[in-house]
């Protein structure tokens, strides 16, 4: 799998508190590995979102993303992170 950050996501990534980046980096190196594991709880979101997926950081952040082409995983891009309440 080839990981891409988009610029949205670098600059919410580098404005982060230390550890959340590291728990960040650590996610998506799970992520890397095991992309369905149960701890990341990788989930479709819908409305606007409805092309995108979302994964669990922390028990508030989520890292946004979308892979390409769909559903295959060959390629992610990751394009924000938020926290649950700005994501819902």
């Amino acid at each position: 799998m080839k990981i891409k950050y988009n610029k949205k996501f670098t600059k919410k990534f580098e404005k982060l508190d230390k550890i959340i980046q590291e728990k960040t980096i650590s996610r998506i190196d799970d992520f890397q590995k095991t992309p369905f594991s149960v701890i990341l709880n990788n989930h479709a979101l819908t409305w606007d979102y409805k092309w995108y997926r979302s994964i669990n950081i922390t028990w508030d952040f989520r890292a946004i993303f979308r892979e390409y082409p769909d559903w295959t995983y060959e390629f992610v891009e990751f394009i924000d992170i938020w926290t649950h309440s700005q994501l819902y």
